[in-house]
């Protein structure tokens, strides 16, 4: 199958489950995952009509980003060290990987010495509680939104959230139901962000976060297969 028909095939898919649960697929945004991929294949997602693509790790990112259309809006979807910040600050059009103050504090730093007034963040939440995994601790969610206060920069759109590695419907659904309410309670505590956006769902587990609410895939494998990146 050729990436233009993984495209085409995916987004009937997220249609059809969308209408199900009463919202529409159009407002479900696709970040097509392209770990390990070579850039022409990222460019024929790009031509099927694809423009947001993620990248897990800074280094690959820069090696890619000149060589493809300019008007790609890159997603940084991987754990963000601080002494790659500058590197992607007002170049990338959404971290999905807030996760400490540390690294609040070095978007905030890098943001004011480049003069740029906002850079758009999700936070990253741990739902699962599996230690291989990074984010914020559900519980420490909130204390972290309060001290964003002192980092006016550092804009934050919404959640981000990886499900647990099992099997197990009944325990993605869990993890990914219980993402979707506390973003329900920080619109309400925190109503000066607008927390619009809820990541969560990747190749296996996308059809149960659209579900469960998730506005922002991160779709890889289904579109690249893993035989098309070597």
């Amino acid at each position: 199958m050729s990436i233009e028909s993984n495209v085409r095939r995916l987004r009937v898919s997220i249609e059809e489950i969308a209408g199900r649960v009463g919202c529409h697929g159009g407002d479900i945004r696709l970040v097509l995952v392209t770990k390990t991929v070579q850039p022409a294949r990222i460019l024929e997602a790009y031509e099927a009509g694809e423009r947001d693509f993620g990248e897990n790790r800074v280094q690959e990112w820069d090696g890619k980003k000149d060589v493809l259309p300019e008007d790609i809006r890159w997603h940084l979807i991987g754990h963000l060290q601080t002494n790659k910040v500058k590197y992607v600050i007002g170049r990338v059009s959404l971290i999905h990987s807030l996760d400490r103050l540390e690294l609040a504090d070095a978007i905030e730093k890098q943001a004011k010495a480049k003069a740029i007034a906002e850079v758009p963040c999700l936070v990253q939440v741990n739902m699962s509680g599996e230690e291989s995994k990074f984010g914020l601790d559900p519980g420490g969610v909130e204390p972290f939104i309060q001290q964003m206060s002192q980092r006016p920069r550092v804009k934050i759109l919404g959640l981000m959230a990886i499900g647990p590695l099992t099997e197990d419907a009944a325990k993605i659904r869990e993890c990914f139901r219980r993402t979707r309410e506390l973003l329900d309670k920080l619109r309400m505590q925190f109503p000066q962000y607008a927390w619009d956006i809820l990541s969560m769902g990747m190749s296996a587990d996308y059809r149960i976060a659209v579900e469960e609410g998730a506005n922002m895939l991160r779709i890889g494998s289904l579109v690249f297969p893993r035989e098309a990146t070597q």
